[in-house]
């Protein structure tokens, strides 16, 4: 089996640290200059092929480190690759057919995306959402709740707060705003995620839970945790759709539209396969013996 060997050419370079990190340094190329940084085997790694990927603007340390990390990844694939070469057969190797197929998959989506971008109508109407959601309702049964709520991570000494969880629950806009202006003095966070609906796990990760437990311990649309820092965790629930439940148009309508728009476009490429074949008969670029 033929030797492979990494030789990280720079070494000498990042040896010499205190020259270097006193310099200000804004990519890999001022580290390596044009030298060739890596080998593996007869493959070569120069300095301008690795600056690309660092990032202008980076620390001299972080530069290395990237540096690093590219120098390893470039150095594994050719050494699998060589030993590929080494170890499969002439047959194995040979991948003409397999290249070919992808070119002609790939000119193919390209043709097709190119189609379909100078046709496709992505403006949507509220009516057609209405129609498609209220002919393909059983698409939108939710797999978990969903809801509406307010949210408050404070100290439970905070001032007022006893007061603050009381208007926050309330359903008239004056407490609303009342316990909003509150909590911006006490709360350490506060939400109102009253407006749109949110996933169960998305307000229980809020909370620092899960979703099953939070469900669990909602009492009077009020859930309350005390989270790793003494500090109390509360949501209280606006609205809620349980799992099972067909999702509100609201919370769907975005999804509605892309169905829609990709059904167009599913349509469009249809369409222009079908008239290319037809076309082919017709001219007798396509007939079948």
């Amino acid at each position: 089996m033929k030797r492979v060997s990494v030789i990280l050419v720079a070494a000498a370079a990042l040896l010499t640290g205190c020259q270097l990190f006193n310099r200000a340094l804004d990519s890999a190329s001022e580290i390596f200059g044009d030298e060739v940084v890596a080998r593996v085997g007869e493959h070569k790694l120069h300095r301008s092929a690795l600056s690309r990927y660092i990032p202008a603007g980076v620390s001299p340390e972080d530069s290395l480190s990237i540096a690093r990390q590219y120098i390893d990844s470039w150095a594994e694939e050719l050494i699998v690759l060589d030993m590929a070469e080494e170890q499969l057969s002439k047959s194995q190797k040979d991948v003409k057919a397999e290249l070919e197929e992808y070119r002609r998959t790939l000119l193919k989506y390209r043709y097709e995306q190119m189609y379909v971008n100078e046709r496709l109508d992505t403006l949507v109407s509220e009516e057609e959402i209405l129609e498609y959601y209220g002919r393909n309702s059983e698409r939108f049964v939710l797999e978990r709740p969903i809801l509406k709520a307010r949210f408050i991570v404070t100290s439970p000494e905070a001032p007022g707060l006893k007061k603050i969880l009381q208007k926050m629950s309330s359903d008239n806009m004056d407490d609303i705003l009342e316990a909003e202006s509150m909590a911006s003095t006490a709360a350490i966070r506060y939400v109102d995620y009253s407006d749109a609906w949110l996933d169960a796990i998305t307000l229980a990760r809020e909370l620092g839970t899960d979703y099953v437990t939070m469900m669990s311990s909602i009492k009077d649309r009020m859930v309350q945790f005390t989270d790793a820092s003494g500090n109390l965790r509360a949501a209280y629930v606006v609205d809620l759709v349980q799992a099972g439940k067909t999702a509100p148009l609201e919370y769907c309508s975005e999804r509605v539209r892309d169905i829609i728009v990709n059904t167009r476009k599913h349509a469009l490429i249809a369409t222009l396969e079908r008239d290319l074949l037809e076309d082919a008969r017709r001219s007798g670029k396509y007939t079948v013996h």
